[in-house]
């Protein structure tokens, strides 16, 4: 699976990111010039409360 891009850097909120190879599934800033990557582990449903209709298109 393939690293999603990323859009903002989350420690400067710059824009000027790259994928890097190594780590595998992380970013360059090069606005700050740190190295990150971004993991979601899960959706906890149980926390997000009832879901409407309109919420679902």
């Amino acid at each position: 699976m393939s690293a999603k891009p990323i859009y903002h850097c989350p420690f400067c909120a710059e824009e000027d990111l790259r994928p890097v190879e190594e780590p595998r599934g992380a970013w360059a800033c090069g606005s700050c010039v740190r190295v990150f990557s971004v993991t979601l582990h899960r959706t906890d449903l149980a926390e997000a409360g009832p879901v409407t209709r309109e919420e679902q298109r």
